[in-house]
């Protein structure tokens, strides 16, 4: 069997590694070049998707990158704190989640791709495919195209392959709160260590975490309720970014003036979008089918893309080994996973609305925020345990065919 990927962003690369541990070939098909300067600053690289990593031997190339973080501390625009959580449950396995450049992580997973003989084509954009008498051809806009037994996209939530699986498929959804931030070298902000404070502003949501080189990484997340006019947040220079975030801090305590300060130019922004339902993540008929966020975007509040992509690149590949065939094997994949991601990207939804929310809804949230993180320390972080506490079994078997047949 040979699999067409689609898109070499995070899912891509590894899926390739998961399916050629069960036997299965694949190429992956990248619309940008080799060096693009992938968009995204910093990202929260969660200890479920170390987890997956590890269950097909990614996970050391992965490990070393950026700094672990323990917990995250809430506070108030007038500094006062309203609790803090562990980043993650405390997993049996001590792992942590880790906070990393999103560029590194993409590098680090396509070249382990590459150690183990992946193959990627770079200038591929994807515009289109149609099943053939034995499997699928990918069309490409420049004319190219390629066949193979199945294709899956992993091509991001703006996802061509979820159009063609599904030309009535719902768009992303706008979430109401801008991204932004960075890394400081050699800012150092009061923050306690392998802590990430963030401070839900009279305005607008910012959060800092000072890094054990004497760094500090940020982002903020400014309120936008309607969805902003293509390529009007690019075409905002750095000193409007800088401003706007400058009145929208204004009166807050924290080192938030210091850190606009000191933060290297130039300062960009982008829009959050997430996928609440896809109703169809593959064709029905074997031939097509999609992971990550063309499947289930998730807000960035949720710290959740990456690592639910890998989860699935994972589970897909088991699936693959383990089913009769590849209709039965997509249609596993999806009872395996839908309810899990769903519950996710609602929970990023939630996290999102907080960041934005009103004088009144500020209030609510300041009152009840200490009363949930008190039940949370009580009971050690088992309660997010479903998050973070997830692990995959890769030998073990995802289909019993006893079962199918009952």
């Amino acid at each position: 069997m040979h699999a067409l990927i689609i898109g070499g962003g995070i899912a891509g690369p590894v899926l390739a590694v998961a399916l050629s541990r069960v036997g299965i070939d694949s190429t992956v098909f990248e619309r940008g070049s080799r060096d693009d300067d992938r968009r995204g600053a910093w990202i929260t690289f969660q200890a479920n998707g170390m987890d997956a990593l590890r269950a097909i031997g990614m996970a050391e190339s992965v490990e070393a990158l950026g700094y672990p973080v323990d917990r995250i501390g809430f506070v108030n625009g007038s500094g006062r704190s309203l609790g803090g959580m562990p980043m993650a449950a405390r997993r049996l396995d001590g792992q942590a989640s880790v906070v990393m450049p999103r560029a590194e992580l993409y590098r680090a997973l396509s070249d382990r791709a590459a150690q183990q003989g992946v193959r990627v084509e770079y200038d591929r954009e994807f515009v289109g495919a149609e099943r053939t008498a034995t499997g699928v051809r990918a069309r490409f806009a420049d004319g190219t195209t390629a066949e193979g037994d199945i294709l899956i996209g992993a091509d991001g939530i703006h996802s061509r392959v979820r159009q063609t699986i599904d030309p009535a498929a719902a768009p992303p959804r706008y979430v109401p709160v801008l991204n932004i931030g960075g890394f400081i070298p050699g800012l150092a902000v009061d923050a306690p260590d392998q802590e990430f404070v963030m401070q839900f502003g009279s305005r607008c949501f910012f959060a800092w975490m000072r890094t054990p080189d004497g760094g500090t990484i940020w982002f903020a997340n400014p309120p936008m309720r309607r969805e902003p006019a293509r390529g009007a947040l690019s075409a905002m220079s750095d000193a409007e970014w800088r401003g706007w975030l400058r009145d929208l801090m204004r009166g807050d305590a924290g080192p938030s003036a210091e850190i606009l300060e000191a933060a290297p130019a130039p300062l960009t922004g982008w829009a959050t979008y997430d996928m609440p339902v896809v109703r169809n993540w593959h064709d029905g008929a074997g031939r097509m089918v999609l992971i990550g966020d063309a499947a289930h975007a998730t807000s960035p509040a949720a710290g959740q893309g990456a690592a639910m992509s890998i989860e699935d690149a994972v589970v897909l590949a088991q699936c693959l080994r383990d089913c009769p065939d590849t209709g039965t094997a997509f249609s596993r994949f999806v009872e395996l996973r839908r309810a899990r991601v769903e519950r996710i990207v609602e929970h990023g939804r939630r996290s999102s609305a907080r960041k934005a929310a009103g004088p009144i809804g500020r209030l609510v949230r300041d009152t009840m925020m200490p009363m949930i993180f008190r039940r949370a320390a009580r009971d050690g972080g088992e309660s997010m345990m479903w998050l973070q506490g997830h692990h995959i079994d890769f030998d073990a078997p995802v289909f019993d065919p006893s079962a199918a047949t009952k």
